[in-house]
This record gives C-alpha cells, sequence and structure tokens, in this order.
C-alpha cells in the first residue's frame, strides 16, 4: 500500500508499506526535510529506511504489553504493527498519520485530538468487556506504548490514560498518584494522577498533556539527532544534544527528575519516558515535559521483607543505581525536604480501600520512603559533594547506549502518557 507520512496537514515524505507485515518497504520522494520526524536520518535528500522503519515500528503496541496475545486474537489481528496501519498511525502523543495515496482525507477529520474514537480497542487491551458487534480499529490505543494494560478514553471532551498494574500486588497505580504528589510538593513540573478502580482493580488515570499544536519526542530521539562520541556519557550526550537544538532548561529538569527518582526507588526512567515538548506547527522547542510514568517504583516488585530504603535497586536512564544517579544532579538549592513532612500519611489515604497493598505493605513502604528522603538530605549535606560537581566522570553511565524500555533493556520504549 501507498501512503503519503504526513505530520499535521504537511507531506513528509512518500512511502510504500509491505501488505503482509506493514513495516515500510520503500521510501519515495521527501516533501518537507523540516517535518521529518526528530532522531530520523536523512543524507544528500534521502530519508534513511532503516531508521524510519523503525521509528515506525515503535509506533505500535510492544509484543511485551501483558494480554497482547490474547487482545490480538479477539481482534483477529495477527502482529500489533497491522492495527498500527488500521488507524493510520494516528496518535494522542504526536501529530503525524499516513494518508492512503489519492485519497482526500483530512487530518482535521481524523487526528484524535479533535475527533471522538472508539473505545473498542482499548477495552480489549486492558481487558474490559465490550459489546460491540463490529468492533472499530480507529483507536489512538493502536499507538500506545509500554508493557502495562492501558487505554485512552474521553472525558468531558478531554483525553485520559487509564494505566493498570501489574502481578499480585498491583501497585503501580498508587504509585503513580503519590509521585505526582511528591512532585507538588517540591515543585516539580508534573502529570497529576488520579485513582479509578474497576471490579476492585485499581487503575492509574491522567489527562493527555499533548495537545493538538504540540508534541513529545522522546529522550531516545533526541540522543539520535547526532552520533554519540565513545568518551562522552549518555547523561552528557543528552544534554549536548539538547543544547544544540536550543531546547531550554534541559539540566533543571533532569536534576528534577533524578531527585524524584532517588525518592521513590525508579526501577525503569528509561529513555522513552521522559523528554521534550515540541510546537508542531513552527517547530519550535518549547522545553522538558512534565513528568510522568513512575508507576514503577517504591519496591512495586519485591516482597514486604525486601522493602528497603537502602536495598539494592537498578535504575536508569543515566547510572545503574541510584546512588550513583543522584550525583550528576548539579543543583540541590530548589529542594525543600521539609515540605514532604507527613506525605507518608497520603500515601497511606491513597492504598487505603485496596484489595492488593495491605497495612503491612503500606507500613513498610512508608518506613523506607522516610528512610530515603533522610538519605537523601544526607546527600545533600554532604559537604565532600563538591567534587560530584567538579570533574565527574560519567563515562561509565551507561555500559550501552541502548533503548531501554518495559521490563528488560532490550524491548521498545514505554513513552506512555503511559502517563
Amino acid at each position: 500500500m501507498k501512503y503519503t507520512l504526513m505530520h499535521k496537514q504537511t507531506p513528509v515524505v512518500e512511502i510504500n508499506l509491505d501488505e503482509q507485515t506493514s513495516s515500510i518497504a520503500k521510501i519515495g520522494e521527501i516533501h518537507d526535510e523540516k517535518h521529518v520526524p526528530i532522531g530520523i536520518e536523512v543524507k544528500k535528500g534521502n530519508v534513511n529506511r532503516a531508521s524510519l522503519n523503525e521509528w515506525w515500528r515503535l509506533r505500535s503496541i510492544p509484543a511485551s504489553r501483558d494480554g497482547i496475545r490474547e487482545a490480538l486474537e479477539k481482534l483477529n489481528i495477527i502482529e500489533t504493527e497491522k492495527l498500527l496501519e488500521k488507524s493510520l498511525g494516528l496518535s494522542l502523543s504526536d501529530q503525524y498519520w499516513i494518508c492512503p495515496k489519492g485519497s482526500d482525507i483530512k487530518w482535521a477529520e481524523v487526528n484524535f485530538f479533535e475527533n471522538t474514537f472508539s473505545e473498542d480497542v482499548g477495552n480489549i487491551l486492558i481487558g474490559f468487556h465490550t459489546d460491540s458487534e463490529e468492533i472499530s480499529l480507529m483507536s489512538p490505543d493502536n499507538t500506545s506504548d509500554g508493557w502495562l494494560k492501558k487505554k485512552w478514553t474521553i472525558v468531558n471532551g478531554k483525553r485520559y490514560l487509564m494505566k493498570g498494574g501489574s502481578g499480585a500486588i498491583r501497585q503501580e497505580p498508587y504509585n503513580e498518584v503519590f509521585a505526582s504528589k511528591i512532585c507538588e510538593r517540591l515543585g516539580i513540573p508534573h502529570i497529576p494522577y488520579s485513582i479509578m478502580k474497576q471490579e476492585e482493580y485499581p487503575y492509574s488515570v491522567c489527562k493527555n498533556f499533548v495537545t493538538s499544536n504540540t508534541e513529545l519526542i522522546s529522550a531516545w530521539y533526541v540522543m539520535q539527532t547526532e552520533k554519540k562520541q565513545d568518551h562522552v556519557s549518555v547523561y552528557q550526550h543528552y544534554l549536548n544534544c539538547c543544547n544544540n537544538l536550543g531546547i531550554p532548561n534541559i539540566e533543571e529538569s533532569i536534576n528534577q527528575m533524578l531527585v524524584l527518582d532517588y525518592l521513590v526507588m525508579n526501577e525503569d526512567r528509561h529513555q522513552n519516558n521522559f523528554g521534550v515538548i515540541r510546537n508542531a506547527d513552527n517547530l519550535e522547542w518549547i522545553g522538558a515535559s512534565p513528568v510522568f510514568d513512575s508507576g514503577t517504583s517504591l519496591w512495586y516488585s519485591k516482597p514486604v521483607s525486601l522493602i528497603q530504603a537502602d536495598g539494592k535497586i537498578n535504575c536508569k536512564p543515566f547510572k545503574n543505581n541510584h546512588e550513583d544517579q543522584i550525583k550528576l544532579v548539579t543543583d540541590f538549592d530548589w529542594v525543600d525536604l521539609s515540605s514532604l513532612k507527613n506525605i507518608e500519611e497520603e500515601y497511606r489515604e491513597i492504598v487505603k480501600d485496596s484489595l492488593f497493598v495491605d497495612e503491612a505493605r503500606t507500613n513498610a513502604i512508608c518506613f523506607a520512603f522516610r528512610e530515603r528522603v533522610t538519605m537523601l538530605q544526607e546527600v545533600i549535606n554532604d559537604k565532600s559533594r563538591n567534587h560530584y560537581f567538579a570533574g565527574l566522570d560519567t563515562t561509565s553511565d551507561v555500559k550501552k547506549d541502548i533503548k531501554n524500555s518495559g521490563h528488560t533493556n532490550l524491548e521498545k520504549k514505554g513513552n506512555e502518557f503511559k502517563r
């Protein structure tokens, strides 16, 4: 099938999709190089097919999504890439889509920011019952990423993302809410979350922070705008790319994100659940995205006996452990840890009716979190910490500059709003 990759109403490049796999089999004429997706290589007026194909593939639901095989069977679809094509690649994260060759479809007629959409696919993906006899595949859920079950819904004209939890504890939704309350107290720009329940199962809910005029560009794709030199750390490479693109206040936003992740022991801040916001019309950079997607934290998968403030927890995206990663923070002057006084009581309130997070687990989490606050204060007070900011060796931030996602380092992104 022949399509034109579009950026809102701007034709970008001609592409052919393979009928069997829906991958990009051929790239034709390029119409507007400025609107080629960020991080996609363009040389001498030619778009690199491999990198564009990867970008296209990663718009689809990852194979790691909980329950995806069963959902595809209900939808009578073999691969998630087919769902992507069926919905014209439309997303609620950016303004890219594909227009069938020869079609007169307009962006204003199909985009999910301004038009309603069927929740059939979302209900199936998240495990809800659907009464629809004929399922509509025009859904932003076809381009939702990450490994947790989720769906988009419309409430009073606003787009919201619902996301479930994992395992027997289902703790991630509660963590999202608590992380947003920490951000509120510390003055960290963030996405507010709330809890809703369906048949006693918890789901986090947040409003889409991307509008019809903006788009989220993940850190991963920002870092593809330049080749990373071997002697440059991933942390420094990200800062360099942002600075060279002219994106403001990136160091400040990274400081804030790393402080939050240290406090909550976030295990999965991979390069696709933080990034930057761009104006989709004039292509000007607005700044860092607010903090979102902090659910894989607070010892979410650990038994109560292993919920310890100083326990061994791996982390991302710049270092392998939080003790080293917090040293990348260049400024703590904005941090007022006294603002977190008694915030554990808010966590107790969040989980008080949970069938999954019991009292013993709640007590352990609250105690360990308070210890994390104390540990961070010790870092801030450490008189010798100045050597961290003067010549800190960041060359070993990450052994390989790879895209991290989901539960493993080799699976695809998690740029949800996911959120």
